[in-house]
């Protein structure tokens, strides 16, 4: 004789809360080694933006192997993330991984432009990204972000990418339109502290 088994239903998968888009920018640098924060921070002070930093040792101001760091330009506002992730160390494989996306999509490019970018893109030593929120970000905040921008472009010799636009010469123009959509990349990005 069989044994009644009990019905029981089967249970729900938890819906993951949707996370808030994202829109990323990077600078692809040219540098071997990126400059300390302290340097960012005394470059955006000096444009007038005073950023809000969290509590850290303030020798890690002047470490030049930083991974990440939130700056805030609003106390109301969520802070803009940034990254660097290097040709070596812990985060390579990120590097590797950003560097061979980019070059892929920059292969259907085959004028000047395309060329230059591309050139960054292959011989680029580190990447620095930002990450904002698009749903709380205001015009200084993307002016803001552009700071940050220039800072790695000017002074590690690098090339701007904008998600969702494309390569921006250092006079701003937007020189390799690559205006569709960049699927999620919060994968992508290291969740680390600064160190």
């Amino acid at each position: 004789m069989s044994k009644e088994l009990p019905i029981v239903s089967a249970p729900q998968p938890e819906e993951k809360p949707q996370s808030e888009p994202a829109l990323y920018s990077r600078v692809f640098c040219l540098r071997e080694d990126s400059p300390p924060l302290r340097l960012l921070l005394d470059f955006l002070k000096s444009k007038n933006h005073v950023p809000l930093v969290p509590k850290m040792d303030p020798a890690a101001l002047d470490d030049w192997d930083w991974v990440q760091i939130s700056l805030g330009y609003q106390r109301e506002r969520k802070p803009i993330q940034l990254f660097c992730i290097r040709d070596r160390g812990s985060y390579k494989d990120v590097f590797e991984a950003e560097q061979t996306a980019f070059l892929n999509r920059l292969a259907v490019y085959d004028n000047e432009e395309g060329q230059i970018a591309r050139d960054f893109v292959r011989r680029a030593r580190f990447i620095a990204t930002t990450r904002m929120l698009k749903n709380d970000m205001t015009e200084e905040g993307y002016d803001f972000n552009g700071w940050i921008l220039e800072f790695f472009q000017e002074n590690c010799n690098g090339i701007v990418q904008i998600d969702e636009r494309g390569f921006f010469s250092p006079r701003g123009e937007l020189v390799v339109d690559m205006e569709e959509t960049v699927e999620s990349e919060e994968d992508a990005i290291p969740h680390s502290g600064t160190s």
